[in-house]
C-alpha cells in the first residue's frame, strides 16, 4: 500500500464542554490561519447560531491545519503537513454526526476534562472509534482547573479504554491492544493554548507555552493515509453542504484515485445504482475557507460539486470500474416526536411570509433527511403530521428549533420512545446515567430517579464535595428530567446519559406532579381574570396576550386539570378604587423555551411553535370534546385493567 505522507486526518473526540471546539480554534490560531490583525471569536467552529446560544457543538465540521513545524522536515514535507480536523459533537443524540466523523478519519484524540474524568458521552466517542480500529491520544484538558485530579482521570480514562477494548473484542473487533497500553498522552489547557508530556499539579499550567507537542503527537502516532496505487476511484460522501454559487457541496474522504475538476464520475447511490455526472468544481479547506484546486488524490477531504441530490454515505466511484464503498452505520432511533402543521386558532396571525401548509413542513423535513443520517421520518394516520424519529430529545428540539427561526409555524408531539418486541415482549429503551450533585442533594437526586425507575449502579465521592451517581433508567423516565434536576439541586446538578440497549417495559412512569391551568374559551387574557386566578397557580402568558379555548395558559398548584376563564373583564362602575393598578400585583409569567415546553407537556398535549412564540396546548382544542376523549381513555384503561 503507498502512503501521503503530508497529510493527516483525525477527529477530535469528547463528552460535552470538555473543550473540544476551543482547541480546534488555539490550533487554528498556533498555525497563522488568521492574520495578526482579524480578531478571532471564541469557539470560531460554532459557526451555528443555536451552538453559540447552547454552548454545544451539533454539526460536525472539517478545518485543516498546515503545519510547517520542525516535525514537518523530520517527516521528508519541508513544505508542510496537512493535517485535517474534525470538530464533532459531544452528546450522544447527535451521535450521527460523530459516526460520521469518524468515518473520515485516521484517528482520534479523546479529550477529558482534567476534573470530571470520563463520562457517559466520553464512552460513547470512544466506543465508535474502536470499533472503527482508529489509534487514539489521550489529551487531558483543563489541567489548570482549582478541581483538577489529573493522575486519577488518566487511569480513569486509560482503565475505560481498555475495557471498552475488551468489549469490542468480545464483538469480532480484532484490536492491536500492545498500542492501546503504549497511549500517548498530553497534558493541554486548550484556552491558553498551552500543551505538554509532562504532567504538571493539579491546577497548574502546563511547563510549555504552545501546543507543539500536541501537533507532534498526532503526527507521530496517526497514521498517514493509505492508498492503492492504479485502483480505480473510489470517494466517500460524509457530509452535505450548500453554496450561493456552486448549489449543492457534497463533502468527500478519498480513499483510492483522484479526481480531477471537468471529469466524468459515476455517483454510486443508496439503492446501488449508478449515476453519471460530470464533476464542476472541486474545493479545499484552510482554515475556515474553501478554495478550487483542479484535482484532488488519495487522503484528501474536499467538497464537491456537480449533483444537486448527492447524498451522504453515497460513492463517486470510475464509471468503468464501479467499486462502491459500505455505508455509513448509524444507531437506531430511540425517541420519536409528531410533527404536524398548525391548527391552532393563532396560526398565521404573527406575522407575514410564515410557512404554514403541509407541504411546506414535509419538505423541510425531506431536506433534513439529506443532511442528518441519525433521523427517519415516518408517516402517520394523518396527512399533515409525521413522526420524526432520533437519537434523543435535544435532537429533535433542535430540529424544532431550527425550523422554527426559518420561518415555519407546527405542533410538535410530547416525545415518545421507540419500542421493539423482543422474543414477544415490549421492550423500551434504557440509558445509562450519569449525575454530578453537590453531597446535600444525593437524597433529592436519587428520589427523583426512583420515581422515574431508574436502578443506581454506583456511586462515587471523590472528596471535593461533590458526589457522582450512576443509574440505569428507562429513556422515558429522562424526558422532562434535566428541568427538574435543575430545580431540585437549585441549578448545581449535571447529567449526561448514553444508551444502555433494551429493557421490558418498565411500567407508568408519572413525571409530573402538577396539573394544567386551560383556558375555556378565546379572547385576551386580562389583569383582572389573571390577579383573581393567581392564587390558583403559575402563569405562561402576559396580561393583553390573545389565547384560545384548549391552550395551556399556567400550571396548577395541584395535580388535578383546572378549565379557567382567563378573558374575565372587570365590570365597570360609578365607584372609584382606591386599590394599586392591578398589573402592579401580578407575578410575572413564567418564560419555557421549547425544550422546557416539550419537557411540560403532558400525554395529550403538544407544543405549537410559531417563529414568534412557543405555547403548550391540548391536542384536542375543544373542551367537550376533549372531557368525552378523556372518558373514552378511561374506558379502556378500566376495561384493560380487568
Amino acid at each position: 500500500m503507498a502512503v501521503r505522507g503530508d497529510i493527516r486526518n483525525v477527529a477530535i473526540v469528547a463528552h460535552v464542554d470538555h473543550g473540544k471546539t476551543t482547541l480546534v480554534n488555539a490550533m487554528l490560531q498556533q498555525s497563522h490561519v488568521f492574520s495578526e490583525r482579524e480578531e478571532v471569536p471564541d469557539r470560531v467552529m460554532d459557526s451555528n447560531d443555536l451552538e453559540r446560544e447552547k454552548g454545544i457543538t451539533i454539526l460536525a465540521k472539517n478545518t485543516a491545519v498546515q503545519y510547517t513545524g520542525p516535525l514537518a522536515a523530520k517527516y521528508g514535507h519541508p513544505e508542510g503537513i496537512t493535517i485535517n480536523v474534525i470538530d464533532t459533537p459531544g452528546h450522544a443524540d447527535f451521535g450521527g454526526e460523530v459516526e460520521r466523523g469518524i468515518s473520515m478519519v485516521d484517528g482520534v484524540v479523546l479529550l477529558v476534562d482534567a476534573s470530571e474524568g470520563p463520562l457517559p458521552q466520553t464512552r460513547f466517542v470512544l466506543r465508535k472509534a474502536l470499533e472503527a480500529k482508529l489509534p487514539v491520544i489521550l489529551c487531558v484538558n483543563k489541567v489548570d482547573r482549582p478541581d483538577a485530579r489529573i493522575e486519577e482521570v488518566v487511569g480513569e480514562s486509560t482503565d475505560l479504554l481498555l475495557g471498552l477494548a475488551q468489549d469490542v473484542m468480545e464483538e469480532g473487533v480484532d484490536l492491536d491492544l500492545d498500542s492501546l497500553l503504549d497511549l500517548p498522552v498530553i497534558y493541554c489547557a486548550a484556552k491558553a493554548g498551552y500543551a505538554s508530556t509532562n504532567q504538571p499539579e493539579n491546577g497548574g499550567m502546563p511547563d510549555n507555552d504552545d501546543l507543539e507537542p500536541l501537533f507532534d503527537a498526532i503526527i507521530s502516532n496517526i497514521p498517514a493515509p493509505e492508498y492503492e496505487e492504479g485502483a480505480p476511484l473510489q470517494a466517500h460522501v460524509t457530509n452535505i453542504d450548500a453554496s450561493d454559487y456552486l448549489g449543492r457541496l457534497g463533502l468527500v474522504r478519498i480513499y483510492n484515485g483522484t479526481l480531477v475538476k471537468g471529469k466524468q464520475y459515476g455517483l454510486s447511490r443508496v439503492d446501488g445504482s449508478i449515476e453519471n455526472f460530470r464533476l464542476s468544481e472541486i474545493l479545499r479547506t484552510k482554515g475556515l475557507d474553501r478554495y478550487p484546486v483542479e484535482q484532488a488524490g488519495p487522503g484528501d477531504i474536499v467538497a464537491i460539486a456537480g449533483v444537486n441530490d448527492i447524498m451522504i454515505g453515497e460513492t463517486i466511484v470510475d464509471p468503468a470500474d464501479p467499486r462502491p464503498l459500505p455505508l455509513i452505520h448509524v444507531d437506531e432511533p430511540a425517541i420519536s416526536m409528531t410533527f404536524g402543521i398548525n391548527d391552532s386558532p393563532l396560526a398565521g396571525t404573527e406575522g407575514k411570509d410564515h410557512k404554514l401548509t403541509a407541504r411546506m413542513i414535509k419538505d423541510r423535513l425531506d431536506r433534513e433527511l439529506i443532511g442528518n443520517v441519525s433521523i427517519r421520518v415516518l408517516p402517520t394516520d394523518r396527512p399533515d403530521a409525521w413522526e420524526v424519529q432520533g437519537r434523543g430529545e435535544l435532537a429533535l428540539a433542535v430540529l424544532a428549533e431550527q425550523m422554527r427561526r426559518e420561518g415555519y409555524e407546527l405542533t410538535v408531539g410530547r416525545p415518545q420512545v421507540v419500542t421493539k418486541t423482543i422474543d414477544g415482549q415490549v421492550c423500551e429503551p434504557m440509558e445509562s446515567t450519569t449525575i454530578d450533585v453537590p453531597e446535600e442533594y444525593m437524597g433529592t437526586v436519587t428520589q427523583l430517579m426512583a420515581d422515574r425507575k431508574g436502578r443506581m449502579e454506583s456511586m462515587a465521592n471523590h472528596g471535593s464535595g461533590w458526589v457522582r451517581l450512576q443509574f440505569t433508567v428507562p429513556s422515558r423516565g429522562l424526558i422532562g428530567f434535566r428541568t427538574a434536576l435543575l430545580s431540585a439541586t437549585r441549578g448545581t446538578g449535571i447529567a449526561s446519559s448514553l444508551s444502555a440497549g433494551y429493557a421490558p417495559w418498565a411500567g407508568q412512569i408519572v413525571t409530573r406532579q402538577n396539573g394544567s391551568m386551560v383556558c375555556d374559551r378565546k379572547g385576551v387574557a386580562t389583569p383582572y381574570a389573571m390577579q383573581r386566578l393567581q392564587a390558583r397557580g403559575n402563569f405562561f402568558v402576559e396580561p393583553q396576550s390573545p389565547v384560545y379555548e384548549g391552550q395551556v395558559v399556567g400550571v396548577n398548584n395541584k395535580p388535578d386539570e383546572l378549565d379557567v376563564n382567563i378573558t374575565l373583564a372587570k365590570h365597570m362602575t360609578n365607584m372609584r378604587s382606591s386599590t394599586a393598578d392591578v398589573l402592579e400585583t401580578l407575578t410575572p409569567p413564567i418564560k419555557m423555551s421549547l425544550e422546557e415546553a416539550l419537557d411540560f407537556a403532558n400525554e395529550d398535549e403538544c407544543v405549537e411553535v410559531t417563529p414568534e412564540s412557543v405555547r403548550v396546548r391540548k391536542i384536542i382544542l375543544g373542551r367537550e370534546d376533549w372531557y368525552k376523549w378523556r372518558a373514552k381513555q378511561r374506558r379502556q384503561n378500566n376495561q384493560a385493567g380487568k
